[in-house]
């Protein structure tokens, strides 16, 4: 009996543990299987992410790869437009047998070449036939040759400027031609060619290491970073289009074969997804490339496509990375969780860190009242030192109004010969003036003392004029920065030197590209910055046969530039250095403290602008002053 009661109770207990082995297997292998299918979601959440992000910077590459070849050919889009406008050109075209004027033409195109760094420019008459062409030294010229076979020559001959991108049958030197009618008198007499060669675009995709192409509208690439596919189509040409292109000669010799790239259906944003056949090179290299992204953007009215290819091996790799990750986190999740059973170990230590940290809280308030003092006395230096260094920065400012007023001096010491002659002569006009008109009044000839009265006047007039530009000059400004007319304050600088510039014969150009740009600024300071800067160049050009004074004002956009260039003999790299430094100066000993340059660059960096020194363009020196625009005029545009 004992023996069956046993047997009987330990049959459910080996029941109940078959049951929760059974269970515990079911549970695991459902979190598996979330596991997975939640690896799987990141692995395709992570492709799509990469893919999009490729999508979106190949859109932002072609943008910028079709902006800087718009910019390259609308550099030269009006180059043919301005050969009608020499004379030579239009004598050439009516007098074609003249040889004078065809070296004449053939000198003048190619110096109008190497100056706009084109690669050709010639003219060809009614017939088509090339009268005068910038290579006109060169073998393989092209003067006498017939290009009326060529689109862009047709166009232009039917009044239609004509574009069209070719590879040359003379030199099989690729590129894109400008065609224009020329004209005279409302009459057609030929047209200008202008070949540019924008071949040099692609070594800047190869730096990048994109795989981009420029097809043209019967999809023939003629640019790509990946040699080996110029001069290849997209898909094979029917025999129309090769009878077309054999006949303008577009490509010359090239076989023009296709690219044999397998193309997936379009996607609903215009891309698709497209597989290089394993012949294709792409940065040199032979071998199976992967499957790759295909953007296209047109460029009209020119009829080309550009086309940029993303490798999508980086959106499986990253896809591949997010599935292993996702599979590592979940398996340290459930390491964590089963981390988590232990936790009760660490009871201990938790109990510790409280009793620590109530320790810590006793003597919170000691350690308060520590810092607190030490804050206390720590405000009270920075407050003494505050005030100490606002005295001396109002003593700064005190030395450099007096060092400003101090230069103004200086500069009206330094016109002081040329303004005593401005007024001891019309000083000697009004004695006289006035002697005759004593005498004329005797005489009773009241007409002839009224029109010296009124002439006498106007000498008077233009006294006050000078002796209140100089009283203006000469006083002291603590105005702050307001819109300043640019142009009234060159006017009002330069007439403080005009006397100076006269005597010594120099020639005055200024080039208002702003006429109306008004500057922040103090008008009174800002003069004396210019007028010293027209002493300087006056002083550099005194033994310069050529003597040239110029000014120019830009605008860009938040920032105006007024440029004082002279024809001295310039300025090297070791004074340029030093230029703005207190007491250095170039001039000999007694004609110079070093100071005006230091003062102007200050009164600049006070306006918040830059005081720089350049080399100008053609000889000389230059200096910009950078000022910001006035509110007024920003407003106002």
């Amino acid at each position: 009996m004992q023996s069956s009661t046993q047997h009987t109770n330990a049959g459910p207990s080996r029941h109940g543990r078959a049951r929760w082995s059974r269970g515990q297997v079911l549970a695991w292998g459902g979190v598996l299987l979330f596991c997975l299918a939640l690896a799987s979601l990141a692995y395709y959440w992570a492709g799509k992410i990469t893919t999009d992000r490729l999508r979106v910077s190949g859109a932002q590459r072609l943008n910028a790869y079709a902006a800087s070849l718009e910019n390259l050919l609308d550099k030269y889009d009006f180059l043919p437009r301005t050969l009608e406008l020499n004379k030579d050109v239009i004598a050439l075209l009516k007098q074609p047998d003249d040889p004078a004027l065809r070296a004449a033409v053939n000198v003048y195109l190619e110096r109008v070449n190497q100056q706009a760094r084109s690669t050709t420019i010639y003219v060809v008459n009614l017939k088509g036939i090339t009268q005068a062409s910038s290579n006109w030294r060169e073998k393989d010229s092209f003067v006498g040759d017939n290009v009326s076979f060529r689109p862009y020559v047709r166009d232009a001959l039917q009044r239609t400027p004509g574009g069209f991108y070719g590879v040359g049958t003379t030199r099989l030197e690729p590129g894109y031609f400008f065609a224009h009618g020329i004209y005279h008198d409302g009459q057609m007499l030929g047209v200008a060619t202008v070949k540019v060669n924008i071949e040099k675009l692609e070594k800047t995709w190869v730096q990048g290491g994109d795989k981009v192409m420029l097809s043209d509208e019967h999809g023939v690439v003629f640019l790509s970073s990946v040699p080996s596919w110029k001069y290849r189509t997209l898909a094979p040409l029917s025999a129309d289009v090769r009878h077309r292109l054999e006949k303008t000669r577009q490509y010359f010799s090239h076989p023009l074969e296709p690219l044999g790239f397998a193309y997936q259906p379009e996607m609903d944003d215009g891309t698709r997804k497209v597989q290089v056949p394993e012949q294709a090179q792409i940065n040199g290299k032979e071998g199976r490339a992967s499957g790759m992204l295909m953007q296209r953007r047109s460029l009209a009215p020119r009829n080309w496509e550009f086309i940029y290819l993303s490798d999508l091996s980086q959106a499986r790799s990253n896809a591949q990375a997010a599935f292993i990750f996702s599979c590592v986190a979940e398996g340290f999740l459930v390491m964590l969780f089963l981390y988590v059973r232990q936790r009760l170990r660490a009871t201990r230590q938790r109990r510790k860190a409280r009793e620590d940290l109530q320790h810590a809280y006793d003597n919170l308030e000691i350690m308060v009242a520590e810092r607190t003092y030490s804050l206390r006395q720590m405000t009270q230096n920075l407050s003494e030192e505050i005030a100490v260094r606002r005295q001396a920065e109002q003593k700064l400012q005190v030395t450099q109004n007096e060092l400003f007023q101090a230069g103004k001096m200086a500069v009206l010491g330094q016109m002081s010969a040329g303004i005593t002659h401005e007024l001891n002569q019309p000083l000697t006009a009004l004695r006289t003036m006035s002697d005759n008109a004593v005498v004329l009044l005797e005489r009773g000839r009241l007409e002839v003392v009224k029109s010296n009265l009124v002439t006498i006047s106007q000498i008077v007039g233009r006294m006050g004029t000078i002796t209140g530009q100089l009283k203006v000059f000469a006083r002291k400004s603590t105005a702050p920065p307001s819109a300043v007319a640019l142009q009234t304050a060159i006017a009002n600088a330069l007439f403080l030197v005009e006397r100076r510039m006269d005597l010594e014969r120099v020639d005055f150009r200024l080039h208002m590209r702003s006429p109306g740009a008004n500057a922040l600024c103090d008008s009174n300071r800002l003069e004396q910055v210019l007028v010293n800067l027209f002493n300087n160049a006056l002083d550099a050009m005194a033994d310069s046969e050529l003597r040239q004074l110029t000014v120019s004002v830009d605008s860009a956009g938040a920032r105006v530039l007024i440029r004082v260039a002279d024809s001295g003999p310039g300025m090297t790299e070791e004074m340029r250095s030093h230029l703005f430094e207190p007491f250095f100066t170039t001039k000999p000993q007694g004609q110079g403290l070093g100071l005006g340059l230091a003062i102007s660059e200050q009164i600049v960096r006070e306006f918040g602008g830059i005081l720089r020194a350049e080399s100008a363009p053609g000889g000389g020196a230059q200096f910009a002053i950078e000022l910001k625009v006035a509110e007024q005029e920003l407003g106002h545009d």
